[in-house]
């Protein structure tokens, strides 16, 4: 095997890392960079060409960091509110390029499964990551904070069978964490003669 293609693909898959926004160093990224990561998302499989991915870009971070910590705020209760969650939720994209959140909208086909989008949507998104780290780009995909909550899903408008599928923080970082798997490959794989 000698195909300069499969080891460029392999060195994308393989160096891919997850840098969370803290570790992000606040330089802007091209508004290019981005509608071309959109754009790889954009062959991601699709059963029944549903093409189910929806996104929502935000140029500006801090916009959308206070509308997830206002969203935090008006839908927990006074016993379960933390000063430091809101905080933390105000200022996490502050050293991010841009914030996108992914989204399943789903499709007219009620023999496709929801499970089905849901792997589609999240095909899209690692073609997302796996585009921002051939850009030697930062990324982090998150489903913490409000964002699976129902007060994000209302906020962004959606349907009842439309679902939030997190949001994606791009920037630069000046360092890069090694990678690692805990469980051996074989251990994973069945080979069947």
């Amino acid at each position: 095997m000698d195909s300069t293609t499969f080891a460029t693909i392999s060195n994308i898959i393989q160096t891919r890392r997850t840098i969370k926004p803290n570790m992000m160093n606040g330089q802007k990224a091209p508004n290019s960079h981005i509608a071309a990561l959109l754009e790889l998302a954009d062959w991601a499989p699709t059963h029944g060409f549903t093409e189910p991915w929806r996104f929502v870009v935000y140029e500006n971070p801090a916009e959308f960091c206070q509308q997830h910590a206002d969203l935090y705020k008006q839908n927990t209760s006074a016993d379960d509110f933390n000063n430091t969650v809101y905080s933390n939720l105000q200022h996490q994209g502050d050293k991010a390029s841009h914030v996108v959140i992914a989204i399943m909208q789903r499709g007219d086909l009620p023999k496709i499964p929801a499970f089905e989008e849901i792997a589609a949507v999240s095909t899209a998104v690692q073609n997302i990551l796996l585009g921002a780290t051939a850009l030697n780009m930062a990324s982090f995909w998150s489903t913490g904070g409000a964002i699976l909550k129902p007060g994000m899903k209302e906020f962004l408008q959606l349907r009842e069978e439309d679902q939030v599928m997190g949001v994606l923080y791009l920037g630069y970082a000046d360092q890069h964490p090694e990678g690692k798997r805990t469980i051996p490959l074989e251990t994973k794989i069945k080979w069947v003669k």
